[in-house]
């Protein structure tokens, strides 16, 4: 066996980019990724490959797709490559038992949370939408099971209270290539011993759906704003303003209340304030679809005697 194994590396979406750079760039550069097929996105709904695929392919590195990885052919593919390491990052996929048991080392798993609080597809959302005051970054190995298996490092790091999803994101996705590349040389020399999880301590982050982004404007206003921080970028916080979709891209709650219905525009100045359940929503900038992002004062100016006037959902 040579000095450093051979690296295969698995991810799709942004989150794994940083990861997969930082394995270019060390000992544990990846021989081949394994990534999502191309998919039509943007307003041409163009075919477009996946941000590892871009990546891999700037420094030579070549990409396999397969639509479902559980497919004879692509598990004959991936083992063909003979990998004895095998590094995941947001890849999208459940790695079939045949996959997991082929190299000498293991799968390695980067996951945005403290396992096991928050496994899962979504679990930067989860922990803004729920108010943890902190999140973090888990170096795990891969079982048979979505985000189930043992822990080998993890790292820690507070939420700010005004730090949105895609933020956070950024940030978490840093600290896992990182902490990744301090891992790695320990787990191959023996140095870490796997930390089983308490299930009993599990916390299940669901996958984010485009209706979720819809605002229920019956809940209280810190719910409201942290409903606006979990679904900035996508899928986007929305309301609708008479025929127009509005999107709330930065909100604050606050403890005062209005004599209002839920949803109604209370006061119009450096933010735009809405009655809610339980106290008010201060919105700092918000979006017409299609339209560019405005502050609370931009779009007031846009909108004739907008106070007075109720959000409502999508639905109403």
């Amino acid at each position: 066996m040579s000095d450093s194994p051979r690296v295969l590396f698995y991810g799709s979406p942004d989150f794994a980019v940083p990861t997969l750079r930082a394995l270019i760039d060390s000992p544990w550069r990846p021989v081949a990724v394994v990534t999502q097929p191309d998919a039509r996105s943007g307003r041409g709904r163009r075919m477009q490959p996946p941000p590892v695929k871009e990546v891999a392919a700037e420094h030579g590195i070549p990409a396999i797709q397969p639509a479902r990885l559980r497919d004879g052919a692509a598990i004959a593919q991936i083992a063909s490559l003979r990998p004895n390491l095998q590094i995941v990052a947001a890849y999208g996929q459940i790695i079939p038992v045949e996959i997991l048991e082929l190299p000498a080392f293991g799968s390695l798993n980067v996951h945005a949370s403290l396992l096991p609080r928050w496994r899962g597809a979504s679990p930067i959302s989860a922990a803004i939408l729920h108010g943890d005051a902190e999140t973090g970054v888990t170096i795990m190995l891969v079982d048979e099971t979505e985000d189930t298996g043992a822990i080998l490092r993890q790292r820690a790091t507070p939420i700010d209270e005004m730090e949105h999803a895609g933020q956070l994101s950024d940030r978490l996705a840093e600290m896992g290539a990182a902490l990744l590349l301090e891992t790695i040389p320990d787990w191959i020399a023996g140095g870490i011993g796997p930390e089983p999880q308490d299930s009993e301590r599990a916390t299940r982050a669901r996958r984010v759906t485009k209706r979720q982004g819809r605002i229920d404007w019956s809940q209280p206003a810190d719910q409201i704003a942290r409903h606006v921080r979990a679904y900035t970028p996508w899928p986007a916080a929305t309301t609708t303003l008479g025929d127009s979709t509005i999107r709330v891209t930065a909100a604050t709650g606050a403890t005062e209340s209005v004599n209002a219905e839920p949803g109604t525009i209370a006061e119009v100045g450096s933010v735009i304030a809405v009655a809610t359940g339980s106290g008010t929503l201060q919105i700092q900038r918000l979006q017409r679809a299609g339209k560019r992002e405005l502050s609370a004062e931009e779009f007031a100016r846009g909108v004739r005697d907008l106070a007075g006037l109720r959000f409502g959902s999508e639905d109403d």
